[in-house]
């Protein structure tokens, strides 16, 4: 098990250090002098060349390659190319509100595929399982925005029952908080349940084949007591490693909501440092963003030994 968890750390490392490569050759690939956005179209070739200097663009790109990894490793995400500020300091208030979001939403959208998808497994051969089918399939198609914009019209501007859009922070005020999220969270969490109940039904439609579980319903046991007894742990390794997945997709919705609820995350900082050229801090966001999706691939590798002894045991072989 030990030799496992060291396999899944080496390529979680191995992970960080391509997709800081790749991070870092795409942002410098990226159009625009920062230089001359800064000093404005006035200024001399002299004045542009000092400024690169300043800002440390002259030296070759190996070498700010490695001074960039080092300061991360260091904590240091370097200074905001338009703001002077430390990007540490840009990102930091901004990652609660990113975490909240996506963490809330993945929850929701676990909780109602969970149920769901083992309807549609079980009744699958009657109207419950093809009516909750369809109703995953029309979900998948369904932009996130779009089911944003439409809970707002609904919620916030017709009954009036719920705030449109803004944040306040969890110790200012837990109500107000937890109000201005309950949009953003279901808006999020809908979208990634339709794509997850399709998934979940794949995984119990495989459970109701074992013989564990034709066995439990010989017994008596009724359908939905032998897939809790047997179908969720015999599952488990599927569903965990969907969910770990959907992660990313999570993130990516995340920022398409901030946008829509005026939510001040990391989408919204990110979207714009892209548009302002401020790439130091576009960077360290999506190395932040990268660090998150494959930490938790990589705990998920590891929950798979512990989860089903089998691998266990064929990891200490």
């Amino acid at each position: 098990m030990l030799r496992t968890i060291g396999v899944r750390l080496g390529v979680f490392a191995l992970g960080l250090v391509v997709a800081s490569v790749v991070i870092f050759a795409i942002t410098q690939a990226l159009p625009g002098d920062i230089a001359r956005v800064l000093l404005g179209d006035g200024a001399s070739a002299d004045q542009v060349a000092a400024r690169r200097a300043q800002l440390g663009l002259d030296r070759p790109l190996p070498e700010q390659y490695l001074a960039w990894v080092g300061g991360m490793v260091r904590g240091d995400f370097g200074q905001s190319w338009l703001s002077g500020l430390p990007v540490r300091d840009l990102i930091g208030p901004r990652v609660g509100v990113t975490a909240w979001l996506a963490g809330l939403g993945l929850l929701l959208a676990a909780a109602i595929a969970l149920p769901l998808g083992a309807l549609a497994a079980l009744k699958r051969r009657r109207w419950p399982g093809f009516l909750t089918s369809a109703l995953a399939q029309v979900g998948m198609a369904v932009p996130a925005f779009w089911a944003g914009i439409l809970l707002v019209v609904v919620f916030a501007i017709g009954l009036r029952w719920l705030p449109a859009n803004g944040y306040v922070p969890l110790r200012s005020d837990p109500l107000e908080w937890a109000s201005h999220l309950v949009l953003p969270v279901v808006s999020l969490g809908l979208v990634q349940a339709a794509v997850l109940i399709r998934y979940v039904r794949s995984a119990f439609l495989e459970v109701l084949g074992e013989d564990h579980f034709r066995t439990a319903r010989s017994i008596g046991w009724t359908p939905w007591r032998a897939l809790a007894r047997h179908g969720l742990r015999n599952a488990a390794v599927s569903l965990v490693t969907v969910i770990g997945l959907q992660l990313a997709s999570v993130l990516v919705g995340a920022i398409v909501i901030e946008r829509v609820f005026v939510l001040p995350g990391l989408g919204s900082l990110l979207l714009t440092s892209v548009i302002s050229n401020d790439l130091v801090v576009v960077r360290g966001i999506v190395m932040l963003l990268v660090l998150a999706v494959l930490l938790i691939n990589a705990l998920v590798d590891i929950s798979y030994v512990f989860i089903d002894p089998r691998l266990r045991t064929g990891a200490d072989r």
